[in-house]
């Protein structure tokens, strides 16, 4: 992911899961709802206004360690609903975190993601 195609990248993951269809009924799959999207982002805003006091371009170990404890937990979110799954599955989530590696840059580019990808539920309806 790169600052130039986040934006993109979230409105795809979006249409994508508001247009899934189960393959053995045709029914609509539902969507992760707001309140668990919105609190996934809660848990990436906790993380990131702390990180705005740190100097730098690197993260410290202490925020680094928050951070691969967000990974635990949206895999704990995601094993628990099936719609958080979906979402964290094709929003690349897991893999966007791994990524992360310490860089402050990389985790503000993550949050801004996090902050599309609820916008754009949003503004496609997603509901609670």
């Amino acid at each position: 992911m790169q600052s130039n195609n986040y934006v993109d990248e979230a409105e795809r993951v979006i249409k994508t899961l508001k247009n899934r269809k189960n393959p053995k009924n045709g029914r609509e799959i539902p969507m992760v709802t707001t309140t668990k999207i919105r609190n996934l982002l809660a848990m990436t805003a906790d993380i990131y206004n702390e990180m705005l006091n740190v100097p730098g371009e690197r993260l410290p170990e202490s925020l680094s360690g928050r951070i691969e404890y967000l990974r635990v937990r949206f895999i704990y979110e995601a094993g628990r609903d099936p719609e958080v799954k979906n979402f964290v599955t094709e929003a690349k989530i897991l893999d966007i975190l791994r990524e992360i590696a310490g860089s402050k840059e990389n985790f503000i580019l993550f949050n801004r993601y996090m902050e599309a990808l609820v916008a754009f539920h949003r503004f496609y309806g997603g509901k609670d």
